[in-house]
């Protein structure tokens, strides 16, 4: 009788703690992109913030002040591609938002798919060139298929990213009708997202809408630049084309994202079915038309303003519908900001302008010196040249050998600091700054010659719209929380690689961490 009852006791002892576990298990993990946030601005604005957004972030959670992603020419696309594969666009696949169509000689988004059609929008995406598995493609495996994972975002690709190739639906603002679109990749639209795009759509409402500041212009200090005194009003016309473009810079887009997010939550039921669900959310911290910080500094600290609310009402929601007790939680930033201008002639900063065109039809004669007539140079984005490789394995010459004198070549333009070939990023290891552009640089999508512009130069596309692209390399100061059961609160000043963020979530869900992802999860996490 002793035995059994013993027996009895042990076995109380083992189930209880078991039970415990599987009850204390998150049921929601949500995922959280700011596009180009900033730490010092974040600091710097704090005193404008309610207690339920950053601030709560800042208090309870897990924070990293120095998000580092290690590549040059990070953007929205590659940098939601490594915080959700946990790995570098040299494995991911993703190394910026356009890529170089070498056969139609053209520029496209990196995640165009003419094989799908769109839902609502006249776009072809999928996720399709993302190679390696996301953390929201472990959520849904771990649960065997049950587990609904959700995106919504200002941009497609942003939101296709983070939804992943087993996600169930990303959405997003399409440009052209302001309606919540999505592609035929996916095939969960549920009928509430519909409901919007027919009771509650933009394009119904849009120029009823008008973006003034929170606060008074003399609140905003974060920004040392000389701004207007005055107040602003922005508007979205029903004659303007653009209207649902321009919407998408502006504060309010972000209260448009969480009033979906929020239905998701409610009425997707997401976090309350008894399986691990996943929401993923794209919001933007960038300057209003594209434009600079110098010019829309005003707009920019409202921004922040309206985005801390936007957050507090999110966590409001996820702790009402699902208990921030069952939610794991990660806020990240894209780690790059667009909005510095260049400077005015009369500070005497060094400067130039760079004419790709003109760099790749002065390549190309040379390159008939030396090979022959042929379109030896087919063209150049994203400060890479793109030789014609067809031509050359016809022509059966060395493509190295041509890289490296095209690589001479280039390297005595004004305004070229260094050319990187494609054997060099490929087979060598040395300095930090190349192991940098390694990280960066996909195979069989970036260019044969990389180009490392002089900083303060222009680059001057000579297009209908006069686009110019200032070269400015510093790296920004890119805030990363992480909010979870259990888990200490912590700030962590030393800078993190952004590849740390998916195994680091990974081990907070207990699911394994995407299958490109070999960083280790952040020591700093203590239970």
């Amino acid at each position: 009788m002793k035995k059994k009852v013993l027996a009895t006791l042990l076995l109380s002892l083992l189930v209880v703690p078991l039970v415990q576990s599987a009850d204390q298990a998150p049921r929601l993990v949500v995922g959280i992109t700011v596009d180009q946030l900033r730490t010092d601005y974040l600091m710097a604005l704090q005193h404008l913030f309610g207690e339920k957004g950053f601030k709560r972030l800042m208090k309870e959670g897990v924070v990293c002040e120095n998000l580092v992603y290690d590549y040059p020419n990070v953007d929205k696309a590659s940098a939601t591609a490594t915080l959700y594969t946990g790995t570098m666009p040299f494995f991911h696949g993703i190394p910026s938002e356009r890529f170089f169509n070498t056969t139609f000689q053209r520029e496209e988004f990196i995640l165009n798919d003419p094989s799908k059609i769109g839902n609502y929008t006249q776009e072809t995406f999928s996720p399709e060139r993302l190679k390696t598995s996301t953390i929201s493609d472990e959520v849904k495996i771990v649960s065997g298929g049950l587990g609904r994972v959700y995106a919504v975002a200002p941009d497609a690709q942003q939101a296709i990213i983070s939804a992943g190739h087993a996600g169930n639906c990303a959405f997003w603002i399409n440009d052209r009708n302001g309606k919540w679109a999505t592609t035929t990749y996916y095939r969960d639209v549920p009928a509430y997202i519909e409901q919007f795009n027919y009771g509650r759509s933009l394009s119904a409402r849009i120029d009823t809408l008008a973006w003034t500041p929170v606060y008074t212009p003399d609140l905003y200090t974060a920004i040392p630049y000389l701004t207007n005194d005055f107040s602003f009003k922005r508007t979205f016309s029903h004659d303007n084309r653009d209207r649902f473009a321009q919407f998408k810079t502006t504060a309010l887009v972000n209260r448009e994202i969480t009033d979906v997010a929020v239905e998701f939550l409610d009425k997707g039921l997401l976090g309350r079915r008894g399986v691990l669900d996943m929401l993923n959310v794209g919001y933007t911290a960038g300057v209003y038309l594209n434009k600079t910080v110098q010019e829309y500094g005003l707009e920019l600290q409202d921004t922040y303003v309206r985005l801390d609310r936007d957050l507090a009402r999110l966590l409001d929601e996820i702790d009402k519908k699902v208990g921030l007790d069952h939610t794991v939680i990660f806020v990240a930033s894209t780690g790059y900001f667009k909005g510095e201008a260049k400077e005015s002639p009369i500070y005497n900063i060094p400067s130039g302008e760079f004419y790709p065109r003109r760099a790749v039809s002065l390549l190309n004669v040379y390159l008939m010196a030396l090979y022959g007539q042929g379109d030896w140079v087919i063209g150049y984005q994203n400060r890479q040249i793109f030789l014609n490789r067809k031509l050359i394995k016809e022509r059966d010459l060395d493509a190295d050998e041509m890289r490296d004198k095209a690589a001479s070549f280039l390297i005595q333009m004004a305004g070229v600091q260094d050319v990187y070939t494609m054997q060099r990023l490929l087979l060598s290891y040395g300095t930090d700054r190349l192991a940098a552009m390694r990280n960066g640089y996909c195979p069989k999508l970036s260019g044969d010659l990389v180009l490392n512009l002089c900083p303060g130069w222009e680059v001057v596309y000579e297009d209908n719209a006069d686009t110019r692209e200032y070269v400015r390399i510093n790296a920004i100061p890119a805030p990363c929380f992480i909010l979870a059961p259990d888990v200490k609160p912590v700030h962590i000043a030393t800078p993190v690689r952004a590849t740390a963020i998916a195994p680091s979530v990974s081990r907070l869900l207990r699911i394994r961490s995407p299958n490109g992802s070999s960083s280790t999860p952040l020591s700093e996490i203590q239970y």
